[in-house]
């Protein structure tokens, strides 16, 4: 109900004016309450009319001036929202101030009002005390001006989110919280308190005006307390559970979070930090989530952990596999660059799948060939059989496709890994003779029936179960290898799934021999 009422004013053109109206109306029954609880109006005879109309000329004008100049302040704070556009930075930074202006441009126009109706009354009147007479018009005059700040800050805050989007996080001092619980203790209890105590200390009033005054004073201050805590506890914990919930979603992944900007007390900074605190994690997870596929999740997750940038790194033993594209020159010329790299991207899905499903990595895309680790930056009690299990994975499944002919090799050995570059550009690689020879592999491989090459090293690392799906295939002399290099094949059995049967001794003979006389024909024709 109240929310409606607020939207109501804020968007009618007399609804600042009715603010107004609605404040000085609370004043002015604070002053004839105080009036009737002291016995004024018993004490001021038969000519109680001509006083009362002499009293109220000033606060009549007063009044009257307040509506005007509040219809007027309708235009000068809310013209953009009755142009139906967003305010500019000084029309915002304006309305941000409205609350105190009005509150003090009231206080000004309260003043003299009081001034000329105590000196009036109390010159009229020789039985009431001028203090007493005074102390009544100012309590009232406070007490409008409370209202008026009050309502006003109340009125304005539907249009703070737009504000908030125009400035950005800001605050200001009449909007805190300190300033509200301040206000609302003033009006709600420190007013109806100090009202008693004038009345009390009105020489002129009786014991029975006194008595009366503590029992509804008392009354009024309960009830107002009550309703004013109840008001400001919810216009604290209103937002405050809308907070908690929203961080709870955070704490839980859930980074689309926006919470809606009510105010620019703390509460409001406050709402806009959470705001800018879900942008900034989605906008990490976003990252962490591009960076994880540039160089892989296990890569990603280990420079993420890091405390700093250094270049680190570390020798250990891996397994290395290559794969590259046979032709990949002659086909790139006979198809558009952009189906060329539609049947590579399909080749590479293949690669990163075999490889992340045998916790390797994919360290680095070369053009049309690839490079996998097994062993790093994880470390795998045996890398050497999910290597192999992969190679024959990717293998078959280039295969079944017809869309490409490509070579692979694994090689195993002690290399480094970790990150090179520079402070600012870093990368996170693995150097050595096992790297080189997986390439040369590849290389050989491609003239090879079944198309994948491996060196001893990864079989005899390999587990039993997986070794004997390997045969021996030659001694070959690889590029800027020193010696021959004994290089195995995975023999016909092997497409079998993995854990079938692995051939019999005869069976690997009789396919390895088929393979050599493939080759050797092969070697002969060309």
């Amino acid at each position: 109900m109240i929310t409606k009422l607020v939207v109501w004013a804020l968007k009618a053109r007399w609804g600042l004016a009715a603010v107004v109206i609605a404040a000085n109306l609370g004043g002015l029954a604070v002053i004839v309450t105080e009036l009737w609880l002291s016995g004024f109006f018993g004490r001021i005879g038969d000519d109680w009319r001509r006083i009362i109309g002499l009293a109220s000329i000033y606060p009549v004008v007063g009044f009257l001036a307040g509506v005007g100049l509040a219809v007027r302040d309708r235009t000068v704070y809310f013209g953009w929202l009755d142009d139906g556009r967003k305010p500019t930075a000084e029309e915002a930074r304006r309305l941000l101030r409205l609350p105190i202006a009005i509150t003090t441009r009231a206080l000004a126009i309260w003043l003299p009002g009081v001034i000329v109706a105590a000196s009036m009354l109390s010159h009229l009147s020789a039985h009431n005390s001028a203090a007493v007479t005074t102390a009544l018009f100012t309590l009232g005059a406070l007490q409008s001006a409370g209202f008026t700040f009050l309502i006003v800050d109340r009125l304005i805050r539907p249009t703070i989110p737009v504000v908030s989007r125009v400035l950005g996080p800001t605050a200001h001092w009449s909007s805190s919280v300190l300033m509200r619980v301040v206000m609302t203790w003033a009006v709600a209890g420190a007013m109806p308190l100090l009202m008693l105590i004038t009345v009390l200390a009105d020489p002129a009033s009786g014991a029975p005006d006194r008595v009366r005054a503590a029992i509804y004073l008392s009354i009024v201050g309960i009830g107002s307390g009550a309703l004013a805590t109840t008001i400001l506890a919810r216009s604290v914990a209103t937002p405050m559970r809308t907070l908690r919930r929203a961080l709870d979603r955070i704490t839980r992944g859930e980074f689309d979070v926006r919470v809606p900007v009510g105010s620019t007390s703390e509460i409001g900074r406050l709402e806009n930090s959470v705001n800018e605190l879900a942008v900034n994690l989605r906008e990490r997870e976003r990252m962490r989530d591009v960076f994880g596929r540039h160089v892989g999740a296990e890569v990603a997750e280990r420079a993420l952990a890091g405390a700093s940038v250094d270049l680190t790194g570390d020798v250990r033993e891996v397994s290395a596999l290559f794969v590259d594209v046979t032709g990949s020159v002659e086909l790139s010329s006979g198809l558009t660059p952009h189906d060329f790299v539609a049947k590579l991207n399909r080749l590479l899905a293949i690669v990163v799948a075999a490889t992340e499903e045998n916790n390797g990595l994919v360290n680095k895309f070369e053009g049309d060939a690839a490079l996998c680790i097994f062993g790093a930056p994880i470390a795998l009690r045996d890398n050497a059989t999910p290597a192999l299990r992969a190679a024959r994975r990717i293998r078959d499944e280039v295969t079944a496709t017809g869309e490409l002919d490509i070579g692979i090799g694994v090689a195993r050995g002690r290399v480094f890994a970790g990150d090179i570059g520079s402070d600012t550009r870093l990368e996170y690689t693995v150097i050595g003779d096992a790297v080189n020879e997986a390439a040369r592999l590849t290389t050989e491989a491609k003239e090879v029936p079944r198309r994948i090459l491996v060196s001893g090293a990864v079989t005899e690392a390999a587990a039993e179960h997986e070794r004997a799906k390997w045969v021996l295939y030659d001694n070959i002399s690889l590029r800027g290898m020193p010696e021959p290099t004994a290089c195995w094949t995975d023999a016909e059995a092997a497409s079998t799934p993995d854990g079938a049967e692995p051939p019999s001794d005869a069976a690997a003979i009789s396919g390895i021999t088929e393979v050599r006389t493939a080759t050797d024909s092969a070697s002969h024709d060309r």
